[in-house]
């Protein structure tokens, strides 16, 4: 793992360089992780990458937190761990390793105070965001990337296909998210990010997340969950199921959107653009009279956050890459009355996709 993260270290620099950056200031969060494998906490007290596309990478920390940074394996990276105390002034120490910096990356999740800080500190420094260097590098997944995402997607579809032990009339919404939590756990994650269990006409509202509503015969139901495993690698997968049978209208939807949501991983490949799997999805559902209940984008891409580029929207012309893994997440809803979506998260390879959640797209028929 050290030689892939110094690898981290050369492409960023490679690709600051590129952007035309003389240097990257990365705080905890996503980014630092990924290039240092670090997941530190972000606090009061500053802790930085201060990465210059020449020159010695420094890692500051706090001095209280520089035993947690060596044992996370920064002490093997090429890179300086630097403490300081608490009497120092950090934004100026780490402004002080980038003489004569004459445009600056600065992490999109820097605290805004800190981000501040910096501005007074290197006045004469352009600061800019570095979120499109990072991105350019993080889009990218490789086999030992993917293959944690593979285990994530994994661990969520156990849950999902435990969802007949919780999943009945009679139970409230926020009664099957507690279980359902817990099974997320249980299943392989090291913390749970989201449980939406949205019943009846709550599956309209693509983000409700539970409530106190009893679940009732006959009704659709939105499940959408996701954690996040010991190796930082993010799980997302939604599965819409019935208790019950449903409404002949709602079935005959459903199986628009399922034709939908295949059609959209199948276009999936290299050299198409993010916006021609959105189109793939929602040509589908407008030829369906559907359109116009499909209210958001078709994805969004998956790593070490679950929401990360690259976006499967209308307006995004990125051309895939092998490598690339993003949600594939056609959905519609209709208020006061019932909503769905079905999502995989996806890979393109080297010659098309791979889908790594494996859950049947089927409307599950739970019994009541």
């Amino acid at each position: 793992m050290t030689a892939d993260l110094d690898d981290r270290l050369v492409r960023a620099r490679a690709a600051a360089a590129a952007a035309g950056l003389d240097a990257l200031l990365i705080t905890p969060g996503a980014g630092l992780r990924y290039l240092t494998g670090y997941d530190a906490k972000p606090l009061e007290r500053l802790t930085c990458l201060v990465l210059p596309v020449e020159g010695t990478a420094t890692l500051l920390v706090p001095a209280l937190e520089r035993p947690a940074a060596l044992a996370s394996g920064t002490g093997a990276l090429a890179l300086d761990v630097r403490p300081w105390q608490e009497t120092d002034d950090a934004v100026a120490l780490a402004a002080a390793l980038l003489p004569g910096a004459r445009r600056v990356g600065l992490d999109d999740q820097m605290w805004a105070e800190k981000a501040l800080r910096f501005r007074a500190a290197m006045p004469a420094a352009e600061q800019v965001a570095a979120g499109a260097v990072l991105s350019s590098l993080r889009s990218r997944k490789s086999a030992d990337e993917v293959a944690l995402l593979r285990e994530a997607a994994a661990a969520i579809d156990r849950v999902h296909a435990r969802m007949g032990e919780w999943l009945r009339a009679g139970r409230t919404e926020a009664e099957v998210g507690r279980d359902i939590a817990a099974a997320i756990l249980a299943e392989g994650h090291e913390s749970v990010d989201f449980v939406i269990v949205a019943s009846g006409p709550n599956g309209a509202s693509p983000h409700h997340e539970t409530s106190d509503r009893v679940i009732a015969a006959g009704d659709p139901v939105v499940v959408d969950i996701g954690g996040t495993t010991a190796a930082g690698y993010c799980s997302d997968s939604t599965r819409t199921y019935a208790v019950g049978r449903p409404a002949d209208e709602f079935r005959t939807a459903y199986d628009a959107l399922r034709t939908a949501q295949e059609a959209a991983v199948a276009h999936v490949r290299p050299g198409v653009t993010a916006e021609s799997v959105d189109a793939a999805a929602r040509d589908v559902l407008v030829a369906a009279g559907l359109g116009e209940y499909f209210i958001h984008r078709t994805g969004h891409g998956i790593g070490l956050e679950t929401h990360e580029d690259p976006y499967i929207v209308a307006g995004n012309t990125t051309p895939l890459e092998p490598g690339m893994a993003f949600s594939v997440e056609p959905g519609f809803y209709l208020a006061g009355r019932y909503g769905a979506r079905i999502e995989d998260i996806v890979v393109t390879t080297d010659d098309g996709v791979e889908a790594l959640n494996r859950r049947p797209r089927t409307l599950m028929i739970m019994d009541t």
